[in-house]
């Protein structure tokens, strides 16, 4: 009973694959595709997209039924022409990646493929998936000898109650296209073309067997590849530039394809990588790689000297194109969505000396870096303007606070999507693109955070933010790393996306379309719990907010307000009981207000025990400022909870990441100290 609650949640957001249909469980609201989806290429994205859109609309999960092996190495097995895009461990790895809730992958056999039309419909798709929604090409074909189609599935659809979406001809056809782009493209050796068409690097997967190691010999250690199928395409001989995934950890490094011309007395084919910064034994592991680039065809070497010092140029080349600076891939930038990294500064210019460096070394084109500066004192602009000339600097003549310098500043910015990132975070270069291809393949999801850890002791979660935002159900805000003072070691345990109900303003990530129509924060916040009102509407819209742990930062903590200030411990309480009032039911507020009441007493008490008497009349100051106030209060909600129908997504609120008990309670009395330890 321990960890009911949190392995059921991991069943509604993490995506579950299944390999035997005996093993299938009840889905719910079913809506589903099916098809090979060699490659996952951009025109089978856009299924997936709508796949999931339409789950997500009828509160149900995303399903896409695939076969393995493919049809043709069944139904024609003496066909020696099939070449594969993806394996089906890598098609896997992309709709997971593309926000997919469920792969099924059904054994394809002589006996499955000698189904009748009737028998596929009700004994497979019916018995099997109860679908609500098939969303299906409209040249689909099916059962013995293809007798199926489109109409005939149609024709059914009052007898099982379910609907279907037909994929347009020309979508269709383009789709075919693209799959043939993307075929020639690797076999020409076009890897960096056929990543545009793709939205995503071409991949070998194939565990590492042992070599001659003679390149460990020339100083060039490589693991030798096992890709395990002989049907996968494999680009012409040449080296490559590649980013390596072993154990969900990326490298960078060069690979090779090839015959070895220079050494004829070894066996011929190879594939082998070379991991840059890399000295571990791998033999037996996977490795995942994705090409990024071409550098050149293979080479036949007098020496073995020659061959080193040509390894060694490749190794440069590859280098130079892995961390190519943001803003140089003009063509690719076109296709990207704009994102704008804002920073809130007020007196924080020794914070924007050490930290916005990082930030100019986000690996994403067409990317913006602001500065939103609130009336700073200590010069912070003239240093911007004279050390980062790139950063554009949108300054407000007074302090209008987090939620006031937010939203004034992001008038003057025009992106898709807009980070909030405070100044006392440090990145990474490739924290930002995992967070934006969520967004952009899930356009259900309203923001998106990464794992929040402390810049000072990196082995453990960040008080502001965590593994992600949870509310219990009196209102009381914690995370997945992060219950009230107990802040956990990061040993990977919160290592997997979850759907949260708010995300940290530390590192916020979400739709400016979004944030405009929900007229920004409540700028009365001032600052603190702001970005979980913000959360709460969106949610209270339909959207979906997600923690992305993949993505990681670095936070000071209280860099821009002490945590221990009693100027916060006045906001806290304040804003808790305001952003109650305006987004918690009515019915639900009539024992709730109260009961807070006497909660924040208890708080005030140990305030008192522990010696901090500033921080009680804080907590008095707090709650008369929320009494005299009620009225306006309940003012505001009316008119956000009419902004919030006119651009809701669903009829009903999106209630993830909401924890049925008394965290409180838990915390304190059950002495439950980390989220994975909550019922």
């Amino acid at each position: 009973m321990l960890c009911y609650r949190i392995q059921i949640f991991y069943i509604c957001c993490e995506m579950r694959v299944f390999n035997d249909l005996a093993d299938l469980p009840d889905f719910k609201n079913a809506v589903l595709t099916i098809g090979s989806f060699d490659g996952v290429h951009s025109g089978h994205q856009k299924i997936l997209e709508q796949v999931n859109q339409l789950a997500r609309t009828n509160q149900g999960e995303s399903i896409v039924i695939t076969f393995h092996p493919h049809p043709r190495l069944v139904i024609y097995p003496n066909d020696k022409e099939l070449r594969l895009l993806t394996t089906i461990e890598e098609k896997i790895q992309l709709f997971r990646r593309y926000g997919i809730d469920n792969v099924v992958v059904v054994p394809f056999t002589v006996e499955f493929s000698q189904q009748s039309a009737d028998e596929y419909i009700q004994r497979f798709l019916v018995d099997k998936f109860h679908p609500k929604h098939i969303v299906i090409g409209y040249d689909h074909r099916f059962g013995l000898n293809r007798q199926g189609d489109i109409n005939y599935l149609k024709w059914h659809t009052k007898d099982f109650g379910f609907e279907v979406l037909e994929i347009p001809k020309q979508e269709v056809e383009d789709i075919a296209v693209s799959s043939t782009k993307v075929r020639k493209a690797i076999e020409q050796g076009e890897v960096a073309q056929a990543a545009r068409w793709l939205n995503h690097h071409f991949t070998l997967t194939g565990n590492v067997i042992k070599g001659e190691q003679l390149g460990s010999k020339l100083g060039f250690p490589t693991a030798n590849l096992d890709l395990g199928s002989k049907h996968k395409i494999v680009p012409p001989d040449g080296v490559y530039a590649i980013v390596a995934t072993h154990k969900e950890q990326q490298y960078q490094g060069m690979l090779y394809i090839g015959n070895r011309p220079s050494l004829p007395h070894l066996p011929q084919k190879s594939i082998e990588v070379n991991l840059f910064n890399f000295d571990m034994d791998i033999y037996g592991d996977k490795l995942r790689l994705e090409l990024v680039e071409r550098l050149r065809g293979d080479l036949t070497f007098d020496t073995l000297e020659d061959l080193k010092s040509q390894l060694a140029r490749d190794k440069e080349a590859c280098l130079e194109i892995l961390n190519k600076p943001a803003g140089n891939s003009r063509k690719q930038a076109k296709s990207l969505p704009k994102v704008s990294v804002v920073l809130l500064n007020y007196n924080t210019r020794d914070l924007l000396e050490k930290m916005i460096p990082a930030v100019l070394e986000t690996q994403y084109d067409n990317l913006e870096i602001a500065v939103i500066d609130n009336g700073s004192t200590d010069g912070s602009v003239g240093f911007l303007q004279a050390r980062f000339p790139l950063v554009k600097c949108v300054e407000l003549t007074e302090n209008h606070g987090f939620a006031g310098g937010y939203n004034l500043g992001l008038k003057e910015i025009e992106a898709e999507y807009v980070v909030l990132l405070n100044t006392d975070v440090k990145v990474d270069p490739n924290w930002l693109q995992p967070l934006i291809a969520l967004l952009e393949n899930d356009k259900t999801v309203g923001a998106v955070m990464p794992k929040i850890l402390d810049y000072n002791q990196p082995d453990q979660f960040e008080y502001a933010g965590a593994a992600g935002g949870w509310i219990d159900y009196l209102g009381y805000p914690f995370c997945r790393g992060r219950i009230f003072q107990t802040v956990e070691k990061d040993q990977g345990q919160y290592d997997q996306p979850q759907e949260i109900f708010w995300a940290s303003g530390a590192a916020f990530v979400l739709r400016q379309s979004l944030f405009e129509k929900l007229n920004g924060f409540d700028g009365s916040f001032f600052a603190h719990l702001e970005e979980i009102d913000l959360c709460w509407r969106i949610k209270r819209a339909g959207y979906r907010i997600l923690a992305i742990p993949e993505s990681k930062v670095w936070h000071i903590g209280g860099g821009t307000l002490n945590y221990e200030s009693t100027r916060k411990t006045y906001l806290n309480f304040r804003n808790s009981l305001y952003m109650l009032i305006k987004n918690e039911e009515r019915r639900k507020l009539r024992w709730l207000i109260p009961l807070r009441l006497i909660l924040d007493g208890i708080a005030g008490f140990q305030f008192l025990l522990q010696g901090k008497t500033a921080h009680i009349g804080a907590i008095l100051r707090a709650h008369g400022h929320f009494y005299r106030n009620f009225g306006t209060y309940r003012k505001k909600r009316k008119s956000e909870s009419d902004q919030i129908a006119r651009i809701s997504i669903s009829s009903e609120m999106n209630r993830s990441g909401i924890y049925s008990k008394s965290i409180i309670w838990q915390y304190f009395i059950r002495r439950r100290k980390t989220f994975k330890s909550l019922p």
